[in-house]
């Protein structure tokens, strides 16, 4: 059976129509301080050296960013040395230079950790192999002194990109916020700073992704926390959407797509009134060409066996939902 083709960003495609290998996706219902420390074990083998966590901490006093109590726990007791990484934004707010990052930080409860703000001396350019738009990347170049990178991800909607996950996290995050998000959000000489969107927004986002997956080649793991999904991504802070998508759990992987296209999946099988927001979101953005480039750029498999850590690692062929994972969400998702 041969896979269509779709680069419509508004086009779902089922599990039963893609054509890959399948990756491993490990999963827990445990929304907790635990349950991140369980599932963070199962994917930390290959993080070595010196480690970055790249964690979206968003504006001042956001209301669905992850706990911190949940991620300085992870920092106590299996992460004592590692940094929370982040860049300045491109927009002007309380993130736009390090030392009003910095400030939002201390605001959000952060600093229990080291943090590099990783544009704040500069930026460095960054390889993209196999790039339509760009040939590398400008990005943060304190990221250099890292040897592997932990991706933290609050999953949720994004305003831009329809959703925001693994892909975004790094692929906005990492760039710096004066050059490399002006190459990712913004045409040349243009007087709207936010002019690319859809399919275009999608790729170049993508490109900027891979250029981090690329660097850091096997030693970086993703963790995706499906908790409080406004339609808003954690940078509209306290003006974020109502949450009304339930929550799901959380997932972690050593694959880029198999992870984002696992929480995508997840959420195309819920219920009409459970998703309904979110997925308008998602598709009304052409959100869902992240994971069909992503596929095309050859960062990993969307297809994938979910690991349920709270059932004995029992295995769970997304083969067996003929609809779209509805069978396990049904079962599992009370």
């Amino acid at each position: 059976m041969k896979e269509k083709n779709c680069i419509d960003g508004n086009v779902y495609i089922p599990y039963d129509k893609r054509v890959s290998n399948e990756s491993v996706v490990y999963f827990t219902r445990d929304l907790s301080s635990a349950g991140l420390e369980k599932i963070y074990q199962k994917i930390s083998h290959n993080l070595t050296g010196k480690i970055a966590v790249k964690l979206h901490t968003g504006e001042k006093n956001g209301p669905n960013i992850i706990p911190r109590s949940w991620v300085k726990n992870l920092f106590d007791k299996e992460l004592k040395d590692a940094t929370i990484v982040e860049t300045n934004t491109y927009y002007q707010g309380d993130r736009y230079t390090t030392s009003e990052h910095l400030e939002t930080l201390k605001v959000n409860g952060w600093r229990f950790s080291n943090v590099d703000i990783i544009d704040s001396e500069g930026t460095c350019m960054l390889p993209i192999n196999g790039g339509k738009y760009f040939k590398e990347m400008s990005v943060g170049k304190g990221i250099l002194n890292y040897d592997s990178l932990l991706v933290l991800t609050h999953f949720k909607g994004h305003t831009q990109g329809g959703f925001g996950g693994s892909n975004k996290n790094i692929g906005i995050g990492i760039a710096d916020g004066r050059i490399g998000k002006a190459m990712i959000h913004t045409t040349p000489n243009q007087d709207n700073m936010w002019d690319i969107a859809k399919e275009e927004f999608m790729e170049r986002m993508t490109e900027s992704s891979k250029a981090t997956v690329d660097h850091f080649n096997k030693n970086i793991s993703y963790i995706n926390v499906m908790r409080n999904m406004s339609v808003s991504c954690d940078c509209e802070g306290i003006n974020a959407q109502p949450v009304v998508t339930p929550n799901v759990g959380i997932l972690a992987s050593l694959d880029i797509l198999a992870i984002d296209q696992a929480c995508v999946d997840i959420v195309f099988s819920m219920k009409e009134n459970e998703n309904h927001d979110l997925v308008e979101r998602i598709t009304s953005r052409h959100g869902l060409r992240q994971l069909t480039y992503m596929k095309e750029l050859n960062m990993g498999n969307d297809k994938y066996v979910l690991i349920d850590l709270d059932n004995g690692e029992k295995r769970i062929d997304a083969k067996i939902a003929a609809s779209n994972l509805k069978p396990f969400v049904d079962d599992h998702l009370k």
